[in-house]
């Protein structure tokens, strides 16, 4: 069995994981992967516990790893927080549809026109008009709007 080596992989001050493979770039092994909050802590409290005693880890580099992971929570609160906006105004926007006359494009490509007569949202945030009867028809379908 082989021993766990703490340094094998760190978190970097951006959050994402270097993994030193024989290397010395500190490059990241798989690019699409990334740290979530939850993985940072599990790797910090994971180095915390193997670390050297003779060499223990410096408070700075502690302090700045903290850092960066309030940092990064901070900033995916602000991206969901974004997320909440841009879906509540994208309803606010189709709502102000109702009762207008719109010009859209079908499915099959055609363009359409009729009266908008509902507005439906998905679980995902997603708005959905109901013109002239046919439900299910995407905003951004639309290419004219009359009163």
């Amino acid at each position: 069995m082989s021993a766990i080596n703490p340094t094998a992989t760190t978190p970097t001050t951006t959050g994402h994981t270097a993994a030193a493979k024989g290397t010395s770039e500190g490059t990241v092994s798989n690019p699409k992967a990334s740290l979530d909050k939850d993985g940072f802590l599990k790797l910090f409290i994971a180095q915390l516990q193997h670390q050297d005693p003779s060499s223990p880890m410096d408070a700075s580099d502690s302090i700045a790893q903290m850092a960066s992971f309030s940092m990064v929570e901070g900033v995916n609160n602000m991206s969901a927080t974004n997320t909440k906006i841009a879906s509540s105004l994208n309803t606010s926007s189709t709502v102000g549809l109702i009762g207008r006359t719109v010009t859209y494009t079908d499915a099959e490509g055609t363009q359409q026109t009729g009266k908008v007569e509902r507005v439906a949202t998905t679980k995902d945030g997603q708005s959905l008009l109901t013109i002239a009867g046919k439900t299910g028809i995407d905003p951004s379908a639309i290419s004219e709007v009359s009163a």
